[in-house]
């Protein structure tokens, strides 16, 4: 499912229009990505958590040339999906 079929898929299950509904989704995302970049973890019970974690500096390898490499530090959002999706998809 791309973001124009969730909007409307969003729009046909809450009777919006499709261009209230595709406000709601940038809304949410824009919210989203503004708490993850405050360092904060966003938590919606039932269905998941976004966070922020640190992925260290590490060696890794060109597939073409196979010489080693090294790979920066950095960030990066990961998702814990909650337990009524697990639950839903098992």
């Amino acid at each position: 499912m791309n973001k124009s079929e969730l909007v409307s898929s969003i729009a046909a299950k809450s009777g919006l229009s499709k261009a209230d509904a595709k406000k709601a989704v940038d809304a949410c995302v824009e919210s989203i990505v503004e708490a993850l970049k405050g360092g904060d973890k966003v938590s919606l019970i039932g269905f998941g958590t976004f966070a922020v974690i640190e992925r260290p500096a590490r060696q890794g390898m060109n597939p073409l040339t196979k010489k080693p490499i090294s790979i920066a530090a950095k960030k990066v959002a990961k998702f814990k999906a909650g337990s009524e999706i697990d639950n839903a998809i098992n």
